[in-house]
């Protein structure tokens, strides 16, 4: 797995929407241009065949006894060997939580699945955990390697203060599981095909290194608190004291730290999101790093931040630096092609300037957030299932066009008007009764200028998501789940077989190439995305001139 990111941050202008396809496109020519003949990169969220026997080259074989994870499946050679962070991070949380992680998923049942599907891992060298950890009827996965193997796609906004920040954290957060439902891409998992589309309950528990106590499992005796959620899930708390009275879900924080918090002049709200992350562990510290100085170094604030991993984050700004206040956007499921992540980058950064212009409200109980990101992972969740979203979006300081283009609904300062929509609605708008996140960015675009090639692209990408909300286009995970059934090799037993891999892995290359094209799935439309900014854009704006050249 290669994390990449563009050179330098992206600028303010609209025309910088025309670039972020283009600095993708760059990122994955230099890591080709570093590859062997027959080797290829993919942009998926796991290779299917993950922990499956000899998955990797070279081979190696996993060590349930003396390992890092102690994994039936996956060996320490799967796990980076050039920093010790990440074989140590699995030992740790395995060490930490006293067992390995256990994630089970739902099989996804065809006429020949086994009824009921038991697996029997003695062969494997279990001494009897997994036996027991496993349920019947789901794929059982051991390893923190299955959650953090995975790829995403993950997007970084700065604000203009704290104010703005916490704003659209807040903001952001409903919209998480309706992308993570649009993108889903991750329906097989350790060669079976499951009743799941993503991946992110897979990462979530591989990386949960409660205790049974914290669990609730057995009475507190030797920790503090019992946790509700691994330290990868999603947020239990929005940040803006306006937004605390959806705050439903009881959050459990170190009140010691909250009182300091509040000695120290910061509000009630964001002291409790703060003092909530501080109720987890370090999971790993280095040497060097043990005495620092707080005053100039945020190095222990942020082995801490850097270790909750949940659908947003709130970044402040580090000590001396001129980076300023930021918050992450981390549901999406990657994409095969550089144009369909371009469009979702640029369709969540033109909600964040519609959010921001217009000044919208997508507030909902937290709780609601939670049911609906339980509901994006369901097999084709985007055409099946109906998400809890807040249809009256006008604030009392929206202006004059957002009104309009929202039916004119009147501000309401206390509680919301949430309804269950389909992913379509959400997106493509209901007429009469909710107008859509697209009809509004589209409200927006009406109010700014914007070069021909940049709108051309802008349009394109917002044709695609309107496409794959609607269903019209499938989403990566349901293309998967129908290239593995209609196989000829395929035995109508959710397995999906070395050689069914391979053509599938095969036909991805061609797809991300764009060598190929698969009806109701491939977009056609070709953007015109450039690695520079305009000339006519340079000369309005000359203090740009040394970021107009992609990095």
């Amino acid at each position: 797995m290669v994390e990449g990111t563009p050179g330098r941050p992206y600028g303010g202008l609209i025309s910088h929407f025309n670039m972020v396809e283009a600095n993708m496109r760059a990122r994955k020519e230099e890591v080709k241009a570093l590859l062997g003949p027959n080797e290829h990169i993919l942009c998926i969220t796991a290779f299917p065949r993950i922990g499956c026997p000899l998955f990797t080259h070279p081979e190696a074989l996993p060590d349930p006894h003396n390992s890092a994870s102690r994994s039936l499946f996956y060996p320490d050679e799967a796990i980076y060997q050039g920093h010790p962070r990440f074989k140590t991070l699995a030992r740790n949380i395995r060490e930490r939580r006293g067992e390995k992680v256990a994630m089970n998923l739902p099989i996804f049942r065809d006429s020949k699945t086994p009824k009921p599907f038991v697996e029997d891992f003695s062969s494997l060298g279990d001494d009897g955990e997994a036996a027991r950890a496993s349920l019947p009827d789901h794929v059982y996965l051991d390893a923190m390697g299955f959650g953090m193997g995975c790829c995403c796609l993950q997007m970084t906004f700065q604000a203009q203060d704290i104010t703005e920040a916490r704003y659209l954290y807040d903001q952001l957060t409903p919209l998480t599981p309706i992308v993570l439902a649009m993108s889903a891409a991750t329906p097989v998992f350790r060669g079976y095909l499951t009743d799941v589309d993503c991946r992110w309950s897979v990462i979530s528990g591989s990386v949960d290194d409660r205790t049974r106590e914290e669990r609730g499992l057995e009475p507190l005796k030797n920790d503090r608190f019992v946790i509700n959620k691994s330290r990868y899930d999603t947020i239990d708390s929005y940040l803006s004291e306006c937004s605390a009275p959806f705050n439903d879900i009881p959050l459990v924080y170190d009140e010691e730290l909250l009182q300091m918090l509040l000695d120290a002049g910061i509000d009630e709200t964001l002291g409790r999101h703060m003092a909530h992350l501080f109720i987890r562990d370090p999971v790993v510290l280095y040497g060097e790093k043990v005495d620092i100085d707080d005053e100039e170094d945020s190095d222990h604030f942020e082995n801490i931040q850097s270790t909750n991993w949940q659908n947003m984050r709130f970044k402040p700004p580090p000590p001396n630096s001129s980076i300023g206040w930021r918050i992450e956007f981390r549901p999406t499921e990657i994409q095969l092609t550089e144009f369909e992540n371009a469009a979702f980058v640029v369709f969540v950064v033109l909600l964040t300037r519609v959010i921001a212009t217009f000044k919208l409200n997508f507030l909902m109980p937290i709780s609601q957030v939670d049911a609906n990101l339980r509901t994006a992972q369901n097999r084709d969740a985007v055409l099946r299932e109906r998400f809890h979203f807040r249809q009256d979006l006008i604030s009392c300081d929206s202006p004059l066009q957002a009104q309009e283009c929202c039916g004119g609904r009147p501000c309401e300062q206390e509680g919301a008007k949430v309804a269950l929509m389909s992913i379509d609605e959400i997106v493509n708008g209901k007429a009469g009764e909710f107008a859509g996140l697209i009809p509004l960015i589209n409200s927006y675009l009406g109010t700014i200028e914007a070069d021909v090639d940049t709108h051309c692209s802008i349009r394109q990408y917002l044709k695609f998501i309107s496409l794959r909300a609607s269903g019209k286009l499938r989403t990566t995970a349901r293309w998967i789940r129908d290239f593995v059934t209609q196989h000829p090799l395929y035995q109508q037993d959710s397995v999906v077989s070395s050689a069914i891999n391979y053509d599938l892995v095969k036909l991805m290359v061609a797809l991300s190439e764009g060598d190929e094209h698969i009806p109701n799935f491939s977009y056609s439309a070709r953007t015109k995305t450039v690695d520079s900014l305009p000339p006519s854009v340079l000369a309005d704006n000359p203090r740009l001139k040394d970021d107009s050249v992609l990095q």
